[in-house]
């Protein structure tokens, strides 16, 4: 059964990838077709600004569900497994 933190840091990161997209359009859009409507030079850098307050959510989240107070299934000690070489 997968770990429930994981949905969030999965939605998290779809929506990093998908704002990046975003904005990589904008720009392509900026650049190439040179919109001459008003509302455009406010919009289209508004992808650019979302991506570091994204990027940070899905920082902390990923850190939560790797490092979280269970341990984020790091092995150490005596329950570590002796045979990583198999698993690859």
């Amino acid at each position: 059964m997968p770990d429930r933190r994981t949905g969030p840091v999965r939605w998290a990161g779809r929506l990093l990838c998908w704002t990046l997209a975003v904005a990589m359009l904008t720009a392509a859009t900026e650049a190439v077709l040179e919109p001459a409507a008003g509302w455009w030079h406010t919009v289209w850098p508004l992808p650019w600004f979302l991506l570091p307050v994204w990027a940070l959510l899905w920082a902390a989240l990923r850190a939560r569900e790797k490092y979280g107070d269970d341990g984020g299934g790091r092995h150490t000690g005596k329950d570590a497994p002796t045979d990583y070489d198999k698993a690859a």
